[in-house]
């Protein structure tokens, strides 16, 4: 009978990088595939976008507006004569855009205020976490409606207002984080053998907080895009003739009734390019949140 000694026997036990652990648990996860799929195909959409895009997306065609889709613009053409596939291709390239941007200012900044307000605690922690709950007092989209309204509406304006607005989540999270893992051992022993408070935020401590991190970015790219079109859609983003998908459904409002596909499409390129976030997202969760049993 063969015992387990036998079939361990002449095994060595090879240690296991827990993030190709991670991505393993990731590849059994279909929805994860599914998101992954989507997402690749709109980042080459993306890219290759003056390639794959039939016509100029901003070339006007008066002659040709409104038009219901075709054998010539396969999702129709706008009010201008603007054919309708190009700029959801080249809003692709916008959008994407905007989720990675604000994601990251709010990165840059919650990331180094929640740090320095976790690790040093005192007078910082509470300056800090004060302008925290001062931001949070206003209603997210109300605050940046506000901002953007005083600074213009651009799509630059945009995407700073939004990215220095939601950086209050990463800063709550990392100092959360922070304040429990500098009280660890690896801390403390780092702290006595004369090692700097730069050396052990960066080289330590943050190091342990990168799973949550990327967590919280995924969701927050899906969050930024969202947030962009509402605003673009209100007139306080993407300003014409920018093929940008909120701006597309503030223009196709009028013709709603009578030319559906201008407002099903960019709506539905919203709506699929977020759910594949999201899906992305929850498999991200579930492979570095500890509390989730792992089969």
């Amino acid at each position: 009978m063969t015992t387990l000694e036998e079939l361990t026997r002449g095994r060595e036990m090879k240690p296991v990088n827990p993030w190709v652990d991670k991505l393993r648990q990731m590849a059994h996860n279909k929805f994860a595939l599914i998101g992954l799929t989507i997402l690749v195909f709109l980042a080459l959409i993306a890219i290759f976008a003056p390639v794959v895009a039939p016509y100029d997306p901003i070339k006007m065609d008066l002659n040709n507006s409104l038009q219901p889709p075709n054998s010539e613009h396969l999702l129709g053409t706008d009010k201008l004569g603007r054919d309708m596939l190009s700029r959801l291709i080249y809003g692709s390239r916008i959008s994407l855009t905007i989720g990675f941007i604000v994601e990251g200012i709010a990165l840059l900044l919650g990331v180094t205020l929640g740090a320095v307000a976790g690790y040093f605690g005192g007078i910082i922690d509470n300056i800090i976490m004060r302008i925290v709950d001062v931001v949070i007092a206003f209603p997210f989209l109300i605050l940046a409606i506000a901002i953007v309204a005083i600074v213009g509406p651009s799509l630059t304006n945009m995407m700073l207002v939004l990215g220095c607005v939601v950086w209050i989540d990463y800063a709550r999270i990392i100092r959360g984080m922070f304040l429990s893992l500098k009280e660890e051992e690896f801390v403390v022993a780092a702290r006595v053998i004369g090692a700097k408070d730069s050396r052990i935020i960066f080289r330590h401590v943050l190091p342990s907080t990168m799973g949550v991190i990327i967590v919280q970015a995924t969701f927050g790219i899906a969050s930024a895009i969202l947030s962009a079109s509402s605003l673009s859609y209100l007139g306080m983003g993407a300003q014409p003739p920018t093929p940008e998908w909120g701006a597309m459904l503030s223009e196709a409002r009028p013709y709603l009734r009578t030319l559906p596909m201008m407002t099903f499409a960019p709506g539905l390129a919203i709506m699929i390019t977020v759910l594949a976030i999201n899906f992305v997202g929850d498999a991200l969760r579930d492979a570095f949140d500890p509390r989730v049993l792992k089969v």
